[in-house]
C-alpha cells in the first residue's frame, strides 16, 4: 500500500479520499488553489501545497503544478476526484511518465472510453447494449447519412464524441432538419472539445438514466456492485439519485452488471468505474462511461457495504479485489441529494459566507460536505457545497428520512437548493418511483 498519496481535487471529494486515506494509514497531501487554503480537508491533511490562483485553470488543472507538488512532497500516487482532471488520459499518461501511480484506469483506457465512438465500437464487442445509432463517426457523405438516420428511424440524436455535461449534442425529429444539425453539432463539438467527430443514436423520448458501478483489478477480476436511477436531472446535471433503481430484478440486475463486467476484462480496465445507459420499455440501451469515482458513489456504498475509494487505493496498488460477485448483495435502499450553492427558483449560483449550519442526523443520515460554519463559498467553482444521503430498509422508509433530513437542514447566509429538494422529494410522481428524465423539467415547466 502506498505510502502517501495526494488528492488532486477540492471539496467534498477531496475530505472524502483524505477520511479513507486515514482509516488506511496514508498520509495525504492536499493541492489547492490560493482561494482555497481554508478547505476543511486542506486543514486536514498531512501536507498542503499551493498551486495556483483561484481559477481551475491556474489551480485544480494546471498539471505541471500539481506533478510538481507530488515531487517536491514525496506523494507516491495521485488520486485525481471527480471533475477536473480525472478523466484527462493526457493527466494520466502525465503523471505515469512522472514515476507516480495514477489511481484510476490506464491513460489509454480512459482515451477508449472518453470517445463516444470508440467506447460505443468496444461495448458492441464486449456484448453491452447499446443505442441503435451510426455505430461509428458521420462524415460528410450526405445521402448516407439521410439512409442512416431513415434506417435508425426518427427521432435521432447527434451527438460529439468528446462530448460531455450536456454539451454537443442536438434532437433531430425530421429529416429536412438532419443536414443542418449535424453541421451545427459538428461545429459546436470543434468549439468546445477541439474535436469535430460525432455520431447517431436514436432518440429515447421518454427513458430512465441507470448506470452501473464496478470494480476491476489489476488482475483480471471484475465486479459489479449493481445500479443506481440517476433520471432526476435538469439540463443533463443530475440532481437526485438513488439504489437500487425500482423495477429492476435481481435476475436483469444481474445480466446487465455481468456483461458490464465482462467488458471491464475485455478492454483491460482496471478501478472503479461506472456504465451509464437509458432504460426504456424493458430494455438497456449503454451511452457511456465514467471512468473514476462517481458523485453518487455513497449510495451504491450504503446498498452493497463496500467502501468504493478504499477499493479503489488497493487496486491501484495492485492488490486484488476483496469481494468475488457472490459476496455482493444489496440491502435496503438508499437516496442522495445533491445540495448547490444556488437560488433554488433561478438556479443562479449563490457564493458567500455560511453564517450558520446545522447539519441533520438520526439513523440512516450521512451527510458528505466540506462546509462548517463562517466558511466561504467562493465563486469559482461548481456550485455543489455537499450530499445528504438517506438510507432505510425501505424506499418508504429512506424516502421519510430524506423528507426529515432536508427540514432539520440549516444553511443560512447563502441561497441554497434545498427548498427545490424539498420540493421534489413530497412530489407525488417522485414518491411513486414511475419517472423518467424528463420528470424534473416537466415539473419546472422547462
Amino acid at each position: 500500500m502506498f505510502d502517501k498519496i495526494l488528492i488532486a481535487n477540492r471539496g467534498e471529494i477531496a475530505l472524502r479520499i483524505l477520511r479513507a486515506c486515514r482509516e488506511m494509514g496514508i498520509q495525504t497531501v492536499a493541492v489547492h488553489s490560493s482561494a482555497d487554503r481554508d478547505l476543511k480537508h486542506v486543514r486536514l491533511a498531512d501536507e498542503s501545497v499551493c498551486i495556483g490562483g483561484p481559477s481551475s485553470t491556474e489551480s485544480y488543472l494546471n498539471v505541471p503544478a500539481i506533478i510538481s507538488a507530488a515531487e517536491i512532497t514525496d506523494a507516491q500516487a495521485i488520486h485525481p476526484g471527480y471533475g477536473f482532471l480525472s478523466e484527462n488520459a493526457d493527466f494520466a499518461e502525465r503523471v505515469e511518465q512522472s514515476g507516480f501511480t495514477f489511481i484510476g484506469p490506464r491513460s489509454e483506457t480512459i482515451r477508449l472510453m472518453g470517445d463516444k465512438v470508440s467506447a460505443i465500437e468496444a461495448m458492441i464487442k464486449a456484448g453491452v447494449p447499446c443505442v441503435p445509432g451510426s455505430d461509428g463517426p458521420l462524415n460528410d457523405d450526405k445521402e448516407r447519412n439521410v439512409r442512416l438516420a431513415r434506417d435508425i428511424g426518427y427521432p435521432i440524436i447527434i451527438k460529439a464524441a468528446g462530448g460531455g455535461g450536456g454539451r454537443g449534442m442536438r434532437v433531430v425529429h425530421t429529416e429536412a432538419a438532419l443536414l443542418n444539425a449535424i453541421s451545427l453539432t459538428k461545429t459546436e463539438a470543434k468549439n468546445f472539445f477541439g474535436n469535430d467527430m460525432v455520431y447517431m443514436e436514436k432518440f429515447l423520448e421518454t427513458p430512465r438514466h441507470i448506470e452501473f458501478q464496478v470494480l476491476a483489478d489489476q488482475h483480471g477480476n471484475a465486479i459489479h456492485l449493481g445500479e443506481r436511477d440517476c433520471s432526476t436531472q435538469r439540463k443533463h446535471q443530475k440532481v437526485i439519485e438513488e439504489a437500487p433503481a425500482i423495477g429492476i430484478s435481481e435476475e436483469v440486475r444481474q445480466e446487465i452488471g455481468t456483461r458490464c463486467a465482462k467488458a471491464c476484462t475485455d478492454i483491460g480496465y482496471y478501478g472503479a468505474g461506472t456504465f451509464e445507459f437509458l432504460y426504456e420499455k424493458g430494455e438497456f440501451y449503454f451511452i457511456e462511461m465514467n471512468t473514476r469515482v462517481q458523485v453518487e458513489h455513497p449510495i451504491t456504498e450504503i446498498v452493497t457495504g463496500v467502501d468504493i475509494v478504499a477499493e479503489q487505493l488497493k487496486i491501484a496498488a495492485g492488490l486484488p479485489l476483496g469481494y468475488t460477485q457472490d459476496d455482493i448483495k444489496i440491502s435496503g435502499h438508499a437516496i442522495e441529494c445533491r445540495l448547490n450553492a444556488e437560488h433554488s427558483e433561478t438556479f443562479m449560483p449563490s457564493p458567500g459566507k455560511i453564517t450558520q449550519l446545522h447539519i441533520p442526523g438520526g439513523p440512516g443520515i450521512r451527510f458528505d460536505s466540506h462546509i462548517y460554519n463562517g466558511y466561504t463559498v467562493p465563486q469559482y467553482y461548481d456550485s455543489m457545497i455537499g450530499k445528504l444521503i438517506a438510507s432505510g430498509p425501505s424506499r418508504d422508509s429512506a424516502l421519510a428520512r430524506t423528507k426529515t433530513a432536508l427540514n432539520e437542514t440549516v444553511i443560512d447566509g447563502i441561497h441554497t437548493n434545498i427548498p427545490l429538494l424539498k420540493d421534489i422529494v413530497v412530489d407525488k410522481d417522485f414518491a411513486s418511483g414511475v419517472y423518467n428524465i424528463h420528470y424534473l423539467e416537466k415539473k419546472l415547466g422547462m
